[in-house]
């Protein structure tokens, strides 16, 4: 089948050259060859190649130099790089500043094949949605992203930079704030925006199942294995795959996720055979990655491999500005989700909503909102549609050391850890020991809390609770 696509194939050893050329000319791309980072510049200059595909290791200028080189000049390629075995630092570090993707020497043609293929939908899709993209900017909207503040703005920036790229991006931030939002929206900007995108909550599964929900598994693998079942890797073949809570994944599960990122290829439970997946892998976690590195939750090599990108949601607290625009988006789905005809927010209570500090982001606001907009039924939403008490519950901090009504007090001086204790335990007191409710408005997960119970009483015993575990 025909391409018009140009392909130029950097790499300084002949026969290799050769064998590349040969054989992605056989597939229909036009094809020009370079035997190193030099003669490169100068052909991607005078031919303007849609994709390059470069060796990292090269006399006289390598192939990190040459992807900086093309930035700098604002060139448009997608850029794959060939790297060694065992090099997947140097591969990672070229996806940072800019790679398309990479694939391991040597080549597996078939994978060569499949991130050609990416790279020419995804200029296709870079090409149509220009224009797109900057109406939705101009109007404070990128996807399902809504904002015009700075923050936001630099969100988009961010989003865009990465939308069309393979790398492997972790969202972090704080409960609420939009993190799968992110990741849906870096799906739809991609070129694999036709295909599936799956997001599995990794601290929502129990350990014992984990591994056949990601992977899979084959009938007899284990008790209660009935049949064949297709894990999420394979759902969200040739489109996407967002893993939330990464920091509540089993770290024999991490191992095993890590290895399939960085050799492409899947092995459902109970089975011996090995198959290729094409899947871009998204992360994300409302904790810090680096502590979590530390503490030994999340493995250092796996935290590296995932955090390619990192993209940082801020709380909606920082950027106030943008929530009448949020909150007209917000409406627009409500009245067509409830049926409803509520024509907006009137002063009084868009001051209630700009005065309150959100803990729980953007989350907390559209479960307001849509509270609102079903009690109202039509017209302007008003302050008496809004739940009781709105706004009176807050984290107080003073020199006291005294808890009372919704508030806690803590003493200045006093540990992070032990301020997170109080205000858990008073959390669980205020919703009667339930703590699925507890764990919503901490903004944390069910395992999370209970984990954290479990390290108080092991560490300071079970009168350090107070509530039952």
């Amino acid at each position: 089948m025909a391409n018009q696509e140009k392909v130029l194939i950097v790499e300084d050893e002949l026969h290799a050259l050769t064998g590349l050329a040969e054989l992605v000319s056989g597939w229909g791309y036009r094809t020009d060859t370079a035997r190193d980072g030099l003669e490169a510049l100068e052909k991607v200059q005078a031919w303007q190649p849609g994709i390059v595909v470069t060796d990292l290791k090269m006399p006289r200028m390598d192939g990190l130099e040459l992807l900086s080189r093309l930035s700098e000049m604002k060139q448009d390629q997608a850029v794959v790089v060939l790297t060694a075995q065992g090099s997947i630092e140097a591969a990672v570090e070229a996806m940072k500043i800019g790679a398309y993707d990479f694939i391991q020497k040597p080549v597996d043609p078939t994978r060569l094949k499949t991130i050609l293929s990416n790279a020419t939908k995804q200029r296709e899709t870079d090409r149509e949605l220009e224009i797109t993209r900057r109406k939705l900017r101009d109007s404070g909207q990128l996807g399902s992203l809504v904002g015009s503040s700075k923050k936001m703005q630099e969100l988009f920036a961010l989003v865009e930079r990465v939308a069309s790229s393979n790398v492997s991006v972790l969202i972090t931030g704080e409960s609420g704030t939009g993190k799968e939002l992110v990741a849906r929206t870096l799906h739809e900007l991609s070129s694999r925006k036709a295909k599936p995108f799956v997001a599995v909550n990794c601290a929502a599964i129990p350990e014992t199942l984990i591994e056949s929900e990601i992977f899979g598994h084959e009938k007899g693998a284990f008790t209660g294995a009935m049949e064949r079942r297709a894990g999420c890797f394979e759902l969200a073949e040739e489109g996407t795959l967002l893993l939330d809570e990464i920091g509540e994944m089993p770290v024999v599960t991490q191992a095993k996720l890590l290895r399939v990122l960085e050799e492409r290829k899947l092995r459902r439970l109970g089975s011996k055979v090995e198959s290729p997946v094409d899947v871009r892998v998204l992360s994300a976690t409302n904790k810090n990655p680096e502590e979590a590195v530390a503490s030994g939750q999340l493995r250092g090599d796996l935290f590296y491999r995932l955090n390619v990108f990192n993209i940082q949601m801020p709380p909606l607290r920082e950027h106030k500005e943008d929530i009448p625009a949020i909150v007209e988006t917000m409406l627009a789905d409500m009245n067509r989700k409830h049926e409803r005809n509520v024509t907006g927010v009137d002063s009084d209570m868009l001051n209630r909503l700009l005065d309150y500090d959100w803990p729980g982001n953007v989350r907390e606001l559209r479960n307001t909102i849509e509270r609102a907009v079903v009690l109202c039924g039509e017209g302007l939403l008003r302050p008496s549609h809004l739940p009781p008490g709105f706004g009176s519950k807050s984290v107080k901090w003073t020199p006291e050391t005294v808890s009372s009504g919704n508030t806690i007090e803590v003493e200045i001086g006093s540990t992070v850890d032990e301020a997170e204790r109080r205000l858990i335990i008073k959390t669980l007191e205020s919703t009667n020991n339930n703590k699925t409710r507890a764990a919503d408005i901490l903004g944390i997960s069910l395992k999370t809390l209970h984990n954290k119970l479990k390290d108080y009483v092991k560490s300071k015993g079970p009168d350090s609770v107070g509530v039952e575990e």
